[in-house]
């Protein structure tokens, strides 16, 4: 049972996210509780429970935190990561999804089908970043890293 079982997004003190980006936010949610692969690696000095785990994600003292707890509600890890190495390719996927919408609207499908191949690519990049960071301290697979991007984007805008 290494997964997560509850997402909680802590969205407080920042913008309130326009209707695109809360869509965003329960479509990744329910897709992250649908499928998904969290394990938090054994430790030296402690044990650490296999899980279902909830997930507490919240931009704190600028920094993006992961506070996990256990289905009865004890902490079992809590760890910051800096936002720095998320900027660019938060600041990209936002550039490309807004000319992706606005394709939409006007073009013929393969350019559409072109900027939505960049999109993906840069959500890609976005999921790797993300499975860099947590090195050490969570393993997720490309899925849920990719899932995981989202929400972070969406903390990201309105922070």
């Amino acid at each position: 049972m290494s997964k997560l079982v509850s997402i909680t997004i802590d969205d407080a003190g920042l913008a309130a996210p326009t209707p695109e980006i809360e869509q965003e936010r329960k479509v990744a949610i329910f897709d992250l509780l649908e499928d998904n692969s969290f394990t938090l690696p054994e430790r030296e000095d402690r044990s650490i429970p296999k899980g279902p785990f909830k997930l507490l994600l919240c931009i704190r003292e600028r920094r993006l935190v992961f506070d996990i707890s256990d289905t009865g509600d004890d902490q079992v890890a809590e760890f910051h990561l800096s936002l720095g190495p998320f900027r660019q390719v938060v600041k990209d996927y936002f550039q490309i999804c807004e000319s992706y919408f606005d394709a939409v609207k006007k073009m013929p499908p393969s350019q559409i089908e072109a900027i939505d191949m960049a999109r993906r690519g840069i959500h890609n990049e976005g999921a790797r970043v993300l499975q860099e960071r947590l090195d050490g301290k969570a393993d997720v697979d490309i899925d849920t890293a990719r899932r995981l991007f989202t929400l972070i984007c969406v903390l990201h805008w309105g922070g």
